[in-house]
This record gives structure tokens, C-alpha cells and sequence, in this order.
């Protein structure tokens, strides 16, 4: 076990009367401020039939407001010295800046004005043009890329159509071309207000600074009552082991074992991710070691988590097959390595060098203004506590072997697996 002890940034947090949460994270080692805004929204928040609305705004979001011409929102920043961008997944959106110090206010103005003014910009020819930008990234992340689907057939093995993480947060083309003017006017409306937001404000400023620049700017915004949502209940594991045989030309045949495990946020899933770095998180892990050393059946193995907030989190097992090697036989060895974790935990040196692995990139995060304002706004996002980023190397340090072999045992058991089996060919699905 590691001896991490709790990490000291100071937070400084207040509400705004609109419900805007504002989160202050002084650190004047260089003349910069990190601007990050979350908003509570993500692909898990679509309508059926209207799926891809989230990621369309993070487009639409840059494309003006009443008070900013087309484009010109990154066009001012950069000519600032600033930067920006903005992300989308299924649990929120987020929005952010790295700005000169004497840039912030400039900054902050950008920020509220979209999110007060935006719908006079949101014409029918704004979305019309989004529109095809979003259609054309998802051709080429997604359709014409090898594997590019892949996201795709694990969401559909792991929930049912209409659950909230039941689709990809790019969405399909059919729900793109259906979604009309007033579709994302209402969804702008429902959830782009202060009460569903929470901005955050790291380095060159005070909290007395922050606080007063946030109501300057957004003081102002009226507030706007936030749907409550449904609550997401946990899926019962896999059973019967369900599979997905599909076919591209693609460079190898690719494995996927998946199993549902729990939410973001939780002990255990923290032991199940300590689990799933034991077994594949590095070229000295367990499957590395199996299938692409010992067996020279792959080229590639390892295993990874799709976290998700509510309900389950998904994770992984994979490996690329070299060629001619049987998926059966890799499928058969992958499974033996899940379990012979279940049964017998990580050892000692395993578990430390996954605890050690995670607090060398948690402060490799905390390190950069950007990253460390976007792990505030997600912590009290997500879970209510920004302080919980000072917590969270020695809540994952606390974590022992029998927690972790549990974990594996209760979520990763080989029979609640479910397969996809993406071999090279033409193209073509085959549900089993």
C-alpha cells in the first residue's frame, strides 16, 4: 500500500444567486488562468430519435451569439494569446480556456455571453452547416476509420436501445439530419443555464478576484429551473455470454470481452479499474505478458474502462490477433488470465505499481492549470466535492488486494462476459 498523503490546493467555492456554481483555485506560479465551464449535459440526456444534439452544440457553441460574430470566438482568444476548446461525452459538456491573466475578463465575457445570447446566432443556416461538419468528423472518426464502429457494437451488447448510454455521443446520421431549429433552441434552453453549470477558475487570480468577476459576468443571467432526470438503475451482469461478430477490412482481427461494473465515483470501481490496470494496463501487465510474450498469439492486448456516471461503467478486455492465430484459443487464454485475477487477486507488487501508475498521472493532471481546473468542475459536477481531487490519490491508494480481488470476482467473472469479435473481411454484422 502506498503512503500518498492528501494533496493541498486550496478551493475556494460560492454559489451565485442563478444556481451558477463557481469553484476559485489560486495559484500565481505563472501569469496564466485556466477557464473551465461544465455543463450537466451529455449524450445520456437525449431525447430517442434526436440522438447527437450534445456534441452538435459543442460545435454550435463556437459559431456566435448576439453579440459575437460567426467564428470569432476562437478568433478573439487567439489573438489574445489565449486558447480554447471544448469536449463531449456522455455524462457532460465542457467548455475551456487558457487565458493571459489580463485576458480573463475577456474570457469571462465570451463565456456568459453565449451562454445568455446564443439563440439569436443559432439560425437555420448555423445548423445546417454544423450539421454537415458533426456528419463529416463521424465519417472519419467513426465510419471510414479501422475499428471506427467499435464504440458501437459495445454500447449495443451492453444496454438496451433506450437507455440513456444506449448510443454513441456523436449520435447516428438519420437523428443529425431529423433534428430541426427548434429541437436545439429547446435543448439550448433546457440545459445551457447557470444551474446546470459550474465554472471554475485556476491560477493567476484571487478568490476574492474570481468570485467578483463571476458575478460581474454572470451575475446577471437569469436562472432557469433544470429537468429532474430518471434515475439510472444498475444492469444485472451479462449472462449467457452474448456476442457480436462483425467484419471490415480492417488490419487484424480485434477481441473484445466486456463486462458491466460499477459507476464512476464508487470504492468499487476503483478496485475494479485497479483490477483492470493489473490486467492490462502496461506491456508488464498480465494479458501483455500471456498472449503477445508467452503465447505469441497478438500483437497487442491490454484492458481499459469506458466510466460512466450513473447506472454502470463498461470494461474491457482486448487483444489484436497476429495472423492466423484463432480467436477461440486468444478468447480461451484471456479469459484464464480474468480468472486467475478473480480467484487470486493482484499481488503486492502488482498493486503498487498500479497504485504508484495512478498517482504519477493524477499529478502529472493537478500539475497543468487546464487539467487541474477541468478536474474541479468535474468533481463538483459529478459528485458535489471539488475538495475530493485533493482526496482521490489516497482514496485510490487505500484500496487493498482483497478489495481488488473481490471486485474482479463479483464484476469480471469470465461467464458475465460479453464478446465482440471484429475479424477482418467485408463489410457486415452478425448478432449471436
Amino acid at each position: 500500500m502506498t503512503t500518498a498523503v492528501p494533496l493541498g490546493y486550496p478551493i475556494h467555492t460560492q454559489t451565485l444567486p442563478n444556481g451558477l456554481r463557481v469553484i476559485v483555485n489560486p495559484d500565481h506560479a505563472v501569469p496564466f488562468v485556466a477557464v473551465n465551464l461544465w455543463y450537466d449535459v451529455g449524450s445520456r440526456d437525449e431525447e430517442p430519435g434526436r440522438t447527437g444534439l450534445a456534441h452538435l452544440f459543442e460545435h454550435v457553441m463556437f459559431q456566435g451569439s448576439a453579440n459575437v460574430a460567426s467564428g470569432e470566438h476562437f478568433n478573439t482568444l487567439q489573438a489574445s494569446g489565449a486558447t480554447g476548446n471544448a469536449t463531449t461525452w456522455f455524462d457532460r459538456t465542457n467548455y475551456f480556456e487558457a487565458v493571459p491573466a489580463g485576458v480573463l475578463d475577456l474570457a469571462l465575457w465570451l463565456e456568459a455571453d453565449r451562454m445568455a445570447n446564443l439563440l439569436p446566432a443559432l439560425t437555420q443556416e448555423n445548423l445546417d452547416t454544423q450539421r454537415e461538419v458533426v456528419k463529416e468528423e463521424k465519417r472519419q472518426r467513426y465510419d471510414n476509420a479501422p475499428y471506427g464502429d467499435t464504440i458501437d457494437h459495445l454500447l449495443a451488447l451492453a444496454f438496451p436501445p433506450d437507455h440513456p448510454y444506449g448510443h454513441t455521443v456523436i449520435g447516428s446520421m438519420t437523428d443529425l439530419d431529423a433534428a430541426s431549429l427548434a429541437d436545439t433552441h429547446a435543448f439550448f434552453t433546457t440545459w445551457y443555464s447557470p444551474g446546470n453549470a459550474v465554472l471554475t477558475l485556476v491560477g493567476d487570480v484571487t478568490a476574492e478576484e474570481g468570485f467578483a468577476k463571476a458575478q460581474a459576468y454572470f451575475g446577471g443571467l437569469p436562472s432557469r429551473d433544470v429537468p429532474e432526470r430518471a434515475a439510472v438503475e444498475p444492469l444485472a451482469p451479462h449472462t449467457g455470454v452474448p456476442r457480436t461478430v462483425t467484419s471490415a477490412p480492417v488490419p487484424a482481427n480485434m477481441l473484445y470481452l466486456q463486462w458491466l461494473t460499477p459507476p464512476r465515483g464508487t470504492r468499487a470501481a476503483d478496485a475494479v479499474d485497479i483490477a483492470l490496470s493489473v490486467l492490462g494496463a502496461t506491456e508488464v501487465s498480465r494479458l501483455y505478458r500471456r498472449l503477445v510474450r508467452d503465447d505469441a498469439s497478438c500483437s497487442g492486448a491490454g484492458s481499459s474502462s469506458v466510466p460512466l456516471v450513473k447506472g454502470n461503467s463498461l470494461s474491457l478486455a482486448y487483444a489484436r490477433a497476429l495472423d492466423g492465430q484463432d480467436l477461440a484459443a486468444i478468447e480461451e487464454a484471456l479469459c484464464a488470465e480474468v480468472a486467475r485475477l478473480c480467484s487470486g487477486g493482484p499481488t503486492e507488487a502488482e498493486l503498487q505499481r498500479a497504485h504508484i501508475q495512478f498517482e504519477r498521472e493524477w499529478l502529472a493532471e493537478c500539475a497543468r492549470l487546464e487539467s487541474r481546473a477541468d478536474l474541479f468542475s468535474g468533481y463538483a459536477t459529478m459528485f458535489g466535492d471539488p475538495e475530493r481531487v485533493n482526496r482521490r490519490i489516497v482514496e485510490y491508494g487505500s484500496i487493498r488486494a482483497d478489495e481488488v480481488r473481490e471486485a474482479a470476482e463479483t464484476w469480471l467473472r469470465p461467464e458475465n462476459r460479453a464478446v465482440l469479435e471484429y475479424r477482418r473481411g467485408p463489410m457486415g454484422p452478425e448478432q449471436w
